[in-house]
């Protein structure tokens, strides 16, 4: 098991983005979002003073395994897409959109976003970490 972290926050005035990086997969869609925020080359590799709040969360939505969450610095969390969406891949990893709540071995959390194990082999179950063919 990774021994990193279970989150890392980083924060500017008006927004919070948290990393867990355990459950990224790498889509990439941050750097891509955002590269003058997510810097992979730099430390530290997020700087969400890079860009506006609204842009910055906008960005962060798109991360498919909810690796990247945010918090706006008024209290307004991240509002879960409706209908929740749930859809296979054809590797057997489940991608899950929606208001959530995924049961994990240490306590139930609320999920916004989530990339779901489909082939019972993640060390991160029940969410997806690679280990096994459904994260090839």
């Amino acid at each position: 098991m990774n021994d990193r972290p279970a989150k890392k926050a980083y924060k500017s005035e008006s927004i919070t983005v948290t990393f867990e990086a355990r459950r990224c997969l790498h889509a990439t869609e941050c750097v891509r979002g955002l590269p003058e925020v997510f810097d992979t080359a730099a430390r530290p590799w997020i700087r969400p003073d890079g860009a506006a709040a609204d842009r910055l969360a906008e960005v962060v939505r798109r991360c498919p395994s909810g690796a990247l969450q945010y918090q706006l610095a008024d209290g307004g969390p991240e509002v879960p897409e409706r209908p929740t969406r749930i859809t296979r891949g054809s590797t057997g990893r489940l991608t899950v959109r929606g208001a959530l709540r995924v049961d994990t071995p240490e306590r139930p959390r609320a999920e916004t976003r989530a990339i779901l194990c489909g082939c019972r082999q993640s060390q991160l179950q029940p969410y997806c970490d690679h280990a096994g063919p459904c994260g090839r």
